[in-house]
């Protein structure tokens, strides 16, 4: 179903399998925890997944894990679980940068969608940070042409306005073109929005 998987970190063994197992009839990679540390200990921030993880455990709490994903750099989309779910529990995980907040026993139809939702909040993430690497690598000059050529300027005004020759700019493109590893205008546009977030 995904090519991420997820991350279930719950002290009750019991909830564990049942929800690993649920997920597995959906075809969705399940990974489980029973603490914290143990999660903690083992992510890989380019292994990046959705989480599942229950509010209320010995130590360390759900939230307490978010905010240390957090502090390290990784802001992964977290489903939020509990058993015993109040409105000021659920008010704290959304401020804190929580996805989803699910009572126990989780509706699995219900924690599906919520996954879709984080697996595609993770995929715009990635063509985010892939727009960004790409465009880290043209110089000042080709990143100003590039900006101009994706506002829909032809080469000449592109020319004009930056008091340069036509075959100056058109040699730019060309070095944007194998820098970026195409020469559509259309995919210019696409990556300068997903550079900015839109």
């Amino acid at each position: 179903m995904s090519r991420y998987k997820v991350y279930l970190i719950d002290d009750d063994e019991a909830v564990r399998e049942a929800i690993a197992f649920l997920l597995g009839t959906y075809g969705i990679e399940v990974e489980t925890f029973g603490e914290p540390a143990t999660f903690l200990a083992h992510v890989q921030e380019d292994r990046p997944g959705c989480l599942v993880v229950d509010l209320r455990m010995p130590e360390v709490s759900g939230l307490q894990l978010h905010q240390k994903l957090g502090e390290r750099g990784i802001d992964w989309p977290t489903i939020m679980i509990t058993g015993h779910g109040d409105v000021a529990a659920c008010r704290r995980a959304f401020k804190a940068g929580i996805q989803d907040f699910l009572t126990k026993p989780v509706d699995g139809e219900v924690l599906v969608e919520a996954l879709q939702q984080g697996f595609s909040s993770l995929d715009a993430r990635l063509e985010k940070r892939e727009a960004r690497t790409l465009l880290a690598r043209l110089t000042e000059r080709e990143r100003e042409v590039l900006d101009m050529v994706a506002r829909g300027w032809a080469s000449k005004e592109v020319a004009q306005a930056l008091d340069v020759s036509v075959r100056t700019i058109d040699a730019h493109r060309a070095k944007i073109a194998e820098k970026l590893g195409t020469s559509s205008v259309a995919e210019f546009v696409r990556l300068t929005l997903l550079e900015k977030g839109a």
